[in-house]
């Protein structure tokens, strides 16, 4: 089901008519492969397990709320990125997505680079011990600081992203005799079909500069003056969650035809074209996403025929899958509280967790599948509406779905797909604390980023 979200938010006193519903699922206790990671089953006692340990079990041993990431799963992403695009292509993990030590030492051994865009993000990437040069430094309006830092590290791009950026990048350069690879980030004015908050390529947005006006080739002419400067490429990201190949086809041809450009008025063929990211991962069985390698055979087919006609050389090419690698590896355990049965309207079912641990359905009308997974239960199925403990009206964590209703307090329900931006996005909302990452495989499961306590919140607060 799909909703025109408003600017605000879900329209206030939203009630939908009796039938606008899908029909429920034949059997609520089936567990659609498409939304959960690859190692998710459900046992012979009802129970759902991950990586071979029942969530029964996680959650006496690590409470709720909790993430629960699917290491095999997220590494056989990995290759999977890493095999599609082969050997004459970069694949640059989206930290933004979420990113910790852990994250950035499993990148490293199945061979991916990694994209940041913050100080924090850095500091993670060499704290543990992800080759400076397979970095890429993104952000539309880094600090001194991180601009310094970044290059000191030795980073193996940055990606520019406004007029002031390329001249503060190239002085700091020259100020510590470096000379710096960099992209520069284009707008192509491509309309993506998402969320008008994580479209990134119309031009009335934040990020890049504009191919429109001629922007885009004066800041070429920009960098290729400046002796600080390595100038290997373009960088283009049109946007998130995206399932419709059209607008990277449109993308890549007006960032080939930018390249032509360059090479007729400055002689010089750059060497890179960065499609960025953006693939969309199923949330719900609705969803159809695109595996890689279809992926990457249509970039590269696209690349290659606007190349041919441009007489260009074919460019490197590099992607920035970071969703479409950890969204489906990860799922939100938590407890159920209370229900509150509304007659003629659905059923809401609260939950221990809430809008602290995921923001994106409040923030973008995000939709999320749940199931019961501490038990089956062949109940007939009721429309809830799962919702945390905040105090706000829109702290809903899956807006509409279809649960047994026989759930009760007790019952443990388990939010699909979690790995993307919810830990990354979390907050201190009423003082929660923020739930922790447990990774699971083999029959193990370990920490990765620990629990918040209150003793983390005090001392963050100094009086």
């Amino acid at each position: 089901m799909s909703r025109s979200a408003h600017p605000a938010g879900p329209r206030h006193a939203d009630v939908l008519p009796e039938g606008h519903y899908s029909a429920p699922p034949t059997d609520l206790n089936a567990l659609d492969p498409k939304v959960w990671s690859r190692t998710v089953t459900r046992g012979a006692d009802g129970a759902v397990s991950v990586g071979g340990i029942e969530v029964t079990r996680l959650a006496e041993e690590f409470g709720t709320p909790a993430y629960f990431l699917d290491e095999d799963d997220f590494r056989t992403r990995c290759r999977a990125w890493r095999d599609a695009f082969g050997p004459d292509a970069d694949v640059f993990y989206a930290g933004k997505a979420f990113l910790s030590r852990a994250v950035v030492k499993w990148l490293h051994e199945e061979g991916l680079n990694l994209d940041v865009c913050s100080g924090g993000e850095l500091a993670t990437a060499l704290a543990a011990g992800m080759p400076a040069e397979r970095i890429a430094f993104h952000g539309n309006n880094k600090s001194q600081e991180e601009i310094e830092r970044a290059i000191e590290a030795g980073v193996g791009r940055i990606v520019l992203d406004s007029f002031q950026e390329i001249v503060r990048v190239a002085h700091t350069a020259e100020r510590l005799g470096k000379r710096q690879p960099v992209q520069i980030r284009v707008t192509v004015g491509v309309e993506a079909h998402t969320h008008e908050f994580i479209a990134t390529a119309h031009e009335d947005q934040k990020f890049g500069i504009a191919l429109a006006g001629g922007q885009a080739a004066e800041a070429v002419r920009r960098a290729l003056k400046l002796d600080g400067l390595e100038l290997i490429g373009i960088h283009s990201h049109i946007g998130s969650q995206i399932f419709d190949m059209a607008g990277f086809e449109v993308s890549a041809r007006r960032v080939v035809q930018l390249l032509a450009e360059v090479r007729d008025e400055h002689g010089v063929e750059l060497p890179e074209i960065d499609l960025g990211g953006g693939l969309g991962i199923a949330y719900t069985s609705d969803d159809d996403p695109r595996e890689p390698h279809e992926i990457a055979k249509a970039l590269g087919e696209i690349v290659a025929r606007e190349c041919e006609a441009a007489k260009l050389r074919m460019p490197r090419i590099s992607v920035e899958p970071g969703r479409a690698i950890v969204g489906p590896t990860a799922f939100t355990l938590y407890e159920v509280g209370t229900i509150k049965p509304l007659e003629g309207l659905r059923t809401y079912v609260s939950v221990d967790g809430g809008m602290s641990d995921n923001i994106r359905t409040a923030l973008y009308d995000a939709e999320y599948s749940v199931a019961l997974v501490s038990r089956t239960s062949d109940a007939e199925p009721m429309l809830a509406r799962v919702v945390g403990k905040h105090c706000e009206s829109g702290d809903i964590v899956v807006r509409d779905a279809f649960l047994p209703a026989d759930v009760a307090p007790g019952d443990l329900i388990a939010v699909p797909a979690t790995g993307a931006y919810c830990r990354s996005m979390a907050s201190n909302y009423n003082h929660s604390l923020r739930p922790p990452v447990v990774a699971v495989r083999d029959g193990q499961a370990r920490v990765v980023v620990r629990r918040e306590t209150e003793e983390d919140l005090l001392r963050l607060d100094v009086g």
